[in-house]
């Protein structure tokens, strides 16, 4: 007898499942039913022709070696398209993956859902040419980041899953994303790649709910080779979104398919997030970016300088590198702005005019002056460490930034001579006068460290 009864195709389903995984087996194999047996041939109806190419593709050896070891006589194993008649559409060559008409409208990529293989120029035409692994600045801050985005971008083997990309606004994270999607663009075309926002995932969720066609969401998003989403928080606290994602992602894990994701938190800390999905999302590497160092924001400017072809002291550069230290995207957008000023006004651009031009926006980011403010950017600036500041060591490279320190907290601040005493490791009043004098003198005779001691007054005050 050739037939493979319900019994017998319920232990296939059961050993598909130990073998693929459970996540696997509910995204692609569980809606598959065996159909009608003829002669040696079992037919097997999948949902659409979609599907039926990505089994047979992924798993019609392991599907046919499950049947065959509960009937050895079976010869043939089928793969149709459920409800509909064996024409030669249903048995059209394997490659072609169009999915099957619905009576629906299908859920498609919406138009900033950027998807490398069904539309290659729409794709680039969405990426901002400026993102690119070249055009990025890496620094201590970022490095990590950056050489874990490269890594994915140059090989075709999954090495670690997710990349978690996280950290504040106009750090980088869209930069590195873009640069990924751009260098798997022009280096391995033939990689499935998309790239959306949270925001659209579930806006495409919803979609595919109203239609009642979540089969199509989940063939678009489950048959990628690369899934890029950015901005995950955003499905903080959108229970049923999460869900959706938390099987999508596991499917095209199980599958080894990379996933990349950015955030402006680390995965621990995303709240409204499910547990289960935060134990996900910090499976692979995590990487953070850090606000810029001084040394990474001048580095940045410089950069840019030379792209934009513009004059710019460095003493600006380096007044523009410390006083907007929090938003890259922000601190090239002030640099834009004097660069323009200088172009169409004709006016050389100096400390007074760049904090004349760029007032609105150092005010924007002045804050009440602290002392530990102020041992952060003396520290910076003679790179020093910022415990050097608190400790007891009298060596001169370490003495005297801490002088500096203290004599920038006596005249920017109104805090009383002890008071900073005790801000530098508990030390007595005297010992803060001592510094202001000595700083006070040595200002008067060297015009270098005079100079050095009034940009840090200025980036301060």
């Amino acid at each position: 007898m050739t037939c493979v009864n319900p019994a017998q195709w319920t232990t296939v389903k059961e050993r598909l499942r130990s073998e693929v995984g459970d996540a696997a087996f509910r995204s692609w194999l569980q809606p598959v039913e065996m159909g009608n047996v003829e002669a040696q041939t079992v037919r097997l109806t999948v949902p659409s022709k979609f599907m039926r190419n990505w089994i047979e593709s992924h798993y019609g050896d392991q599907i046919r070696k499950c049947v065959r070891l509960e009937n050895p006589r079976i010869s043939n194993v089928e793969l149709i398209i459920a409800d509909s008649k064996e024409t030669k559409e249903n048995n059209a060559p394997l490659q072609d993956n169009a999915p099957v008409a619905a009576s629906n409208p299908p859920v498609t990529p919406a138009a900033d859902t950027i998807d490398i293989l069904s539309n290659p120029q729409q794709f680039t035409s969405l990426l901002d040419p400026r993102y690119t692994f070249d055009n990025f600045i890496v620094g201590k801050s970022n490095e990590l980041a950056f050489a874990a985005a490269r890594r994915v971008a140059e090989s075709e083997a999954v090495g670690f899953n997710p990349l978690f990309l996280y950290g504040g606004v106009g750090l980088g994270k869209t930069h590195l994303m873009h640069a990924i999607a751009w260098h798997i663009a022009t280096k391995h075309p033939k990689r499935r790649v998309l790239y959306l926002s949270a925001e659209k995932f579930m806006y495409q969720f919803i979609k595919a709910l109203r239609f009642k066609d979540t089969m199509s969401f989940k063939e678009n998003f489950r048959s990628v080779d690369v899934l890029m989403i950015d901005d995950v928080q955003f499905i903080s606290g959108k229970d049923s979104t999460q869900e959706e994602f938390f099987h999508t992602f596991n499917a095209l894990v199980d599958q080894n398919r990379q996933v990349i994701i950015s955030a402006d938190k680390s995965p621990s800390d995303l709240e409204g997030m499910e547990d289960r999905l935060k134990s996900r999302l910090g499976w692979g590497l995590v990487a953070d970016i850090h606000p810029a160092t001084f040394e990474l924001r001048l580095g940045i400017l410089q950069s840019k300088v030379e792209k934009l072809g513009a004059i710019v002291p460095q003493n600006v550069l380096e007044f523009l590198a410390t006083k907007i230290n929090s938003n890259v995207r922000e601190l090239e957008g002030a640099l834009n702005r004097i660069a323009a000023h200088a172009q169409f006004v004709g006016e050389p651009l100096t400390l007074e005019s760049t904090q004349r031009l760029l007032k609105d926006l150092l005010r924007a980011n002045d804050k009440k002056l602290t002392i530990e403010d102020i041992q952060t950017k003396v520290a910076e600036h003679f790179n020093v460490r910022v415990s050097d500041m608190h400790s007891a060591r009298r060596a001169r490279n370490v003495a005297r930034p801490r002088q500096v320190a203290m004599y920038l907290s006596k005249i920017l601040t109104s805090r009383s001579l002890p008071d900073i005493g005790r801000s530098f490791g508990g030390r007595d009043h005297t010992t803060v006068m001592h510094a202001v004098k000595t700083i006070e003198e040595l200002v008067k005779d060297d015009k270098a460290f005079a100079d050095d001691v009034e940009m840090l007054k200025r980036v301060l005050g």
